[in-house]
């Protein structure tokens, strides 16, 4: 089998060569998902109690954006909300009363706003 052509590091100005692309002084870190490190809940929304029965529960109970309703328009769901977030708490995650069903608009702007007041509460912004 061949093997690759060496070539200079990747960072200016350094010599040694290389097959992927940085030598072992130079090798920036990898990087940590942010998603990963925020909480090993997102996984609960591939899980067949979500999947098969609580987000086409709600979204038969509630098939409009209940945001758009109260502006007096019809605009179909395709996102079951949660209410209140629920950071872990399995109950929140599976309590019907804790769901809302939004269209894909109205959702990101609700999460963008969550997102940003914990930013803020955290001291990041």
């Amino acid at each position: 089998m061949a093997m690759r052509a060496r070539r200079p590091c990747r960072h200016p100005g350094c010599p040694e060569l290389t097959t992927d692309g940085w030598c072992d002084k130079h090798r920036p870190e990898p990087r940590r998902s942010v998603r990963k490190v925020s909480g090993a809940w997102h996984s609960w929304y591939s899980k067949p109690i979500w999947v098969k029965r609580l987000r086409p529960d709600q979204l038969a109970r509630e098939p409009f954006c209940r945001v758009c309703a109260a502006q007096g328009l019809r605009t179909r769901a395709t996102v079951v909300d949660h209410v209140q977030p629920f950071r872990g708490d399995w109950s929140l995650f599976v309590s019907p009363a804790n769901h809302q069903s939004l269209c894909k608009f109205h959702h990101d702007q609700k999460t963008a706003r969550e997102q940003a007041a914990e930013r803020r509460k955290a001291g990041g912004f």
